[in-house]
Parts: C-alpha cells; sequence; structure tokens
C-alpha cells in the first residue's frame, strides 16, 4: 500500500467558495518525480433512498445548472460542516419531500468522484414516511417530488433515464442488497 502513497510537499488555495474551495497540491509519487493535483474540497453530502410502504421511491426532478439539464435524483443534500450525517439526511428529506421516517439505516458511504473530489457521500434507507411537520424546501431550490415503484426506477435507470450517479447507486444498492427485503 506504501508504494502507492503520494506525499503531500505544498498546498494553495486558487478558490474558495459558498460551497467548495479548490486547491492546488504539489505531490511526490512513489518514484520520486513531484507533479500538481488540482483538488476540490466539498464538505460532504447525504442521499436517501426514501421507500413508502408499497416499495415506491421517492425521488426529485430538479434543474442541475452544471448539468443543463433536470435529473431524476433521490433525495440529497450537502452537509453543514460538523453536521452529523443522519441528521442531514432526516433535514433534506422533510426539506426537499415534505416527508420524514420512523426508521433509518445508513447503507453505504461512497466519494463521489475521488480522482479530483474529497466528497464524501452517506446513503440512507428511510422507510416509515410520513408528512414532515412544517417541512420548508431552500429557499434557492425547485424541486418536483414523484413517487416511483422501485422496479420501474431500476428500468428507467437501465434504459439512461436516470443519469445522476448518487441515485444509479441507492438504485445498485437496493437491487443487490436488499431484492425481497423491501417489499
Amino acid at each position: 500500500m506504501e508504494k502507492l502513497v503520494e506525499e503531500t510537499l505544498t498546498s494553495s488555495y486558487l478558490y474558495r467558495g459558498k460551497i467548495v474551495n479548490v486547491r492546488q497540491d504539489r505531490v511526490r509519487l512513489p518514484d520520486g518525480r513531484t507533479v500538481f493535483r488540482e483538488v476540490v474540497e466539498h464538505p460532504g453530502a447525504v442521499a436517501v433512498l426514501a421507500l413508502d410502504e408499497r416499495a415506491g421511491l421517492v425521488m426529485v426532478r430538479q434543474f442541475r445548472q452544471p448539468a443543463g439539464t433536470v435529473l431524476l435524483e433521490v433525495p440529497a443534500g450537502k452537509l453543514v460542516p460538523g453536521e452529523d450525517p443522519l441528521q442531514c439526511a432526516q433535514r433534506e428529506l422533510a426539506e426537499e419531500t415534505g416527508l420524514q421516517a420512523k426508521d433509518w439505516e445508513q447503507l453505504a458511504w461512497f466519494y463521489a468522484s475521488p480522482g479530483f473530489c474529497d466528497e464524501k457521500i452517506y446513503l440512507y434507507l428511510a422507510r416509515g414516511l410520513k408528512p414532515a411537520p412544517q417541512a420548508s424546501a431552500d429557499e434557492d431550490e425547485t424541486v418536483e417530488v414523484i413517487t416511483i415503484p422501485l422496479a420501474e426506477a431500476g428500468k428507467m435507470a437501465a434504459g439512461g433515464e436516470i443519469r445522476d450517479a448518487k441515485t444509479l447507486i441507492a438504485l445498485q444498492f437496493a437491487a443487490l442488497e436488499f431484492e425481497g427485503r423491501l417489499t
């Protein structure tokens, strides 16, 4: 393992923003050469595989500026620095869908795109859904909430209608790990 590790020699910030920071690291490779790495720092996020009593998957449609299109996604959101991922998942589910869940289970966590970004996404399964009291969306978000049968969502993913990575991971996790247990 050590033969793969890069040693960070220097770091400098190129940009500091509201959501991300961008830094440039000069690193020494295992063979002694030095190169630069650009790193996007992100506070992390959560994604929620929210299933109703009929194995309907609660999803949101929203326009994503970087992609330049409307995407169909599982509810998700950015962690506030120091925030517990479960509390963030509960908050985001309520804000984006107007729902709360009785039962929560962390399914996994993963790096969104580790070639250039340190963002970790924590994936939760939420069951026992009911309306959340006083749930309100973020002021800068416009979302449409829909519920799709889990099997149909899987077909939509296979057909290219769902293109969001965290949603594809959530659907694969559900198919591989929870088949038969979700219904």
